[in-house]
């Protein structure tokens, strides 16, 4: 009898789980994800996520211990067939520099890419460097050191940000490098995940670092208004944002778009698309994660919008449905 009662309520766990998805990944989609998990839990059917950084995401889509991974940093179209996996873009967003300077504004510092890596790298080492002030006439700069906050963890969000910032220096593509895990400067300071590149941020005065954008709006933490490639000033916004995907080959292998370094007057020139992998095998847990995003696809772009991000143009939207139904995953 007991043995009965047992495998009845195995059964209906099974039912009542049926459907539900569950991945791990990049931070800098992590507002999003958390928001159509909580709406599409409406539905009936659960998603959940866990924000541990891309390369953590990677790993554990690698190691089957979640349906789906999510990553910033686009795997390469190689790699994405070498694991039988399929990936596509969710939403676009923005990295931002922000910083903590005892009267300094959000948006009132203005940087160009040079000057940003040269911070970075840390060729620049006090707030009143002359090249900063070039940039920054009548805002007072303190004779202070720059503590540079940085990602701790492997990251997606410092795969795009030092991407950009080694197109604009040859000195920081050498030194620091570029990708999910490269060697900062002496003066920087590690943070786990976008909230804790904030909370460094916030708790430590005269700190430059970098986060998405929806983690600097949603904290209060002023940001820097950036110089694009077109030598316009920009102040990131989903506009800005727009700006710079208008432009892009979303034709590219793996669908790995980079939006860096875009042209165009309104362009913010760090921005990114946020990425997911799935396995292409018609598994249930696959189709199960496809059917979130789908979701998501159809009912999540107010959300997205609320939250700063940028929803996928329709057409690359329905190449990803199509690709799905392909693949028999839809």
């Amino acid at each position: 009898m007991k043995l009965v009662t047992t495998l009845i309520a195995a059964a209906f766990a099974t039912a009542a789980y049926a459907g539900n998805t569950t991945g791990a990944g990049a931070s800098f989609p992590a507002p999003i994800y958390f928001k159509w998990a909580e709406q599409y839990a409406e539905t009936g059917v659960k998603a959940n996520y866990t924000s541990i950084g891309s390369s953590g995401g990677i790993k554990q889509i690698d190691a089957r211990t979640v349906d789906f991974g999510a990553t910033d940093d686009p795997r390469k179209a190689a790699d994405v067939a070498a694991k039988a996996q399929y990936q596509f873009p969710t939403v676009m967003g923005g990295v931002v520099i922000v910083l903590n300077v005892d009267g300094i504004a959000a948006g009132q510092l203005k940087l160009d890419g040079a000057t940003a890596a040269a911070i970075f790298d840390g060729t620049i080492r006090n707030w009143n460097d002359q090249r900063i002030s070039k940039l920054n006439p009548g805002i007072k700069l303190p004779n202070s050191k720059i503590n540079v906050a940085v990602r701790a963890d492997g990251s997606g969000t410092t795969a795009v940000f030092t991407d950009y910032l080694a197109k604009q220096s040859e000195n920081f593509k050498n030194t620091v490098g570029k990708g999910k895990r490269v060697k900062w400067p002496d003066n920087s300071v590690g943070g786990k995940g976008n909230a804790g590149v904030a909370a460094t941020v916030q708790q430590l005065k005269d700190t430059i670092g970098y986060v998405e954008y929806a983690f600097a709006k949603s904290n209060n933490i002023p940001h820097v208004a950036m110089i694009n490639k077109s030598g316009k000033l920009v102040q990131p916004s989903a506009e800005a944002f727009k700006a710079a995907a208008a432009g892009a080959d979303w034709n590219t292998p793996a669908m790995a778009v980079n939006l860096n370094d875009q042209l165009g007057d309104g362009s913010w020139p760090i921005t990114s698309a946020t990425f997911i992998l799935v396995y292409d095998d018609r598994s249930d847990r696959s189709k199960n994660a496809v059917k979130f995003f789908d979701w998501a696809f159809a009912e999540g772009d107010k959300a997205a919008e609320e939250l700063d991000y940028v929803p996928l143009p329709d057409s690359v939207k329905e190449k990803i449905r199509s690709d799905w139904k392909r693949l028999g995953l839809k």
